[in-house]
């Protein structure tokens, strides 16, 4: 199990461990009351983004997703915006959406 925090970095992930990878680290960030995370996947060629954004575009957790600023990795990182799953008091969030 990876450690939860507010940036995940994929360079030391084989490519075909990143969707299982992504499904556990973007319910554990949310469960954690992240509001946004940034996922590091590097420059490279270009596959590990556009496999990570691919995800990220499907999951049910993610409300959306944009490149990094350059501060923070430009096109070598993706800054992803998730939806609000956790009440704050250790328990899921039952309410219902508006």
């Amino acid at each position: 199990m990876i450690p939860i925090e507010s940036t995940l970095d994929l360079h030391t992930f084989r490519p075909a461990e990143v969707r299982d990878l992504l499904d556990d680290y973007l319910e554990g960030a949310c469960n954690k009351g992240f509001e946004e995370v940034l996922i590091i996947h590097g420059k490279g060629s270009g596959v590990l983004r556009q496999r990570v954004q691919s995800i990220l575009g499907k999951h049910p957790l993610v409300l959306g997703f944009r490149q990094a600023e350059a501060w923070r990795g430009g096109w070598g990182a993706t800054v992803v915006f998730l939806r609000h799953c956790h009440s704050g008091d250790g328990e899921p969030d039952t309410s219902p959406s508006t």
